[in-house]
């Protein structure tokens, strides 16, 4: 059988470039759990979302390898698209592993904020500089299969550079990670704006509860694919 793919970018730049790739199935209520990672692998993607009930927010959230509780690229870009296609955007998102997750938007910028405890964990490796960010092989080596390497591009701004590298789940390299991003908003405690791979801009920052974190950025559609399952 085929579906339709919703095909957006996440943490997209000011200009609309850039940013993570992300599919999306609507009405998916009725497709085996098993497809989400099939799907993703075929789509060549870190994540892909099945909406099972948009005006519930109800999602499902796979990457290549498994289904997931929850992340940053899929539920920002998810709310943002489930805002576009339905005319309104939701104020919550449900993951079916995961604590419910606020959304709202803030002018062109998309928000979701979830619960610490459901993210993904992430080792965190702090290099010198941002060339050295820049430098890094892919991956960057054996014992490094679920990590961020970042760096400071102005501290007193809270603009990092950053790269992100998961094998661990069957991504090589990926282009814009929010459940990393918001983790290190709550490490630093501050409002932080992540530059990461080749061009993509993630805005985090920790929630006024203990424990949570907002997520924020641009997304932009790409088009609709039919994709055989």
């Amino acid at each position: 059988m085929n579906v339709d793919v919703h095909v957006v970018r996440v943490f997209c730049d000011e200009d609309g470039r850039f940013g993570n790739g992300l599919g999306v199935v609507f009405d998916a209520a009725g497709l085996p759990g098993e497809a989400g990672p099939a799907l993703t692998a075929r789509l060549g993607f870190s994540e892909t979302v099945f909406v099972d009930d948009a005006g519930r927010g109800a999602i499902r959230i796979f990457n290549p390898r498994a289904e997931m509780r929850m992340a940053g690229h899929p539920t920002v870009g998810v709310a943002w698209l489930v805002g576009e296609v339905t005319g309104a955007v939701p104020r919550v998102l449900r993951p079916r592993l995961a604590g419910e997750m606020e959304t709202w938007r803030e002018g062109a910028t998309t928000w979701v904020r979830g619960s610490l405890a459901d993210a993904p964990e992430w080792g965190f490796v702090q290099v010198g500089s941002p060339a050295e960010v820049e430098a890094l092989p892919v991956p960057p080596g054996p014992e490094y299969r679920h990590h961020q390497f970042w760096a400071w591009l102005d501290e007193a701004a809270g603009v990092m550079r950053t790269r992100a590298f998961a094998a661990e789940v069957g991504v090589a390299e990926d282009e814009a990670t929010g459940s990393a991003a918001m983790r290190q908003a709550v490490r630093h405690g501050r409002p932080l704006t992540v530059r990461q791979g080749r061009g993509s801009v993630i805005a985090a920052r920790p929630a006024p509860e203990a424990g949570r974190a907002d997520v924020g950025g641009r997304v932009v559609l790409d088009g609709v694919r039919s994709v055989a399952l």
